[in-house]
């Protein structure tokens, strides 16, 4: 199984911090979070990872090298002007997939304990699916709009935004993303966008042309997100708790 982890970020809000270090490199517990994240999917299976880098991508590359690949084999993708987001790192990333199975897309700064492997076999078991996002886990103004043939909108609830790509059919839900995909492996394939583009943008034209992408309820699970220095201070307490 391949596995890409989104790693190329500047991680802005994460500021003083990663001054000197990628976001991927701060710690939570002792562990960097790209640590957290690459053994998580090892443990689903992943034999294949590969990592998109950008903002201190020498500092990442060393590290990884220094864990061993984390025993499987790890590939780069350097983005070497300027971080191309989800969407644009995939299309860069995507020749170091192998293209043969669904494989995982899992942003660097989130600490789960979501049930991977069960994600990935929801996803193989619904033939009709062309990539499953894990969903909930979090309270969030932010949303995607599922209904029941899958994807059709996202929606903004503080701005009052809300974007269709179709007319929804039967019953429908707002949901937010949790930064998990399983995704098939023709979906770089079918990425038309170019240069700096968010997944989500082509998750929306897809959903508009006919392809269901379907929603993975995390339920539960420990979900989370290490995106500015309150949510750093939440998951090191949480750490902390466990010793």
């Amino acid at each position: 199984m391949d596995a890409l982890i989104l790693a190329a970020g500047l991680g802005s809000r994460l500021k003083p911090h990663t001054d000197r270090i990628p976001k991927a490199l701060v710690e939570v517990g002792g562990t960097p979070l790209l640590e957290w994240v690459a053994r998580r999917l090892v443990e689903a299976g992943a034999d294949r990872i590969v990592i998109n880098l950008h903002h201190h991508a020498d500092q990442i590359h060393s590290f990884v090298n220094e864990r061993g690949c984390f025993g499987v084999d790890v590939r780069f993708s350097l983005e070497e002007e300027q971080p191309l987001g989800t969407g644009g790192g995939l299309a860069a990333a995507a020749r170091h997939l192998r293209g043969s199975e669904p494989f995982f897309i899992h942003n660097s700064d989130i600490i789960t304990q979501i049930d991977l492997e069960a994600m990935y076999q929801a996803h193989r078991s619904d033939p009709s699916a062309l990539v499953t996002l894990a969903t909930g886990g979090r309270e969030s103004m932010r949303y995607l709009a599922f209904d029941d043939a899958g994807l059709f909108g996202y929606g903004n609830e503080r701005t009052g935004e809300r974007n269709l790509v179709r007319k929804p059919q039967g019953a429908s839900q707002d949901l937010p993303f949790a930064g998990i995909h399983v995704a098939n492996p023709e979906l770089p394939g079918l990425i038309t966008e170019e240069g700096v583009f968010s997944i989500i943008t082509t998750y929306m034209r897809l959903a508009r042309e006919g392809h269901r992408i379907v929603p993975f309820d995390i339920g539960e699970a420990l979900w989370l997100e290490i995106g500015n220095p309150e949510r750093l201070a939440r998951a090191r307490a949480w750490a902390d708790s466990r010793v």
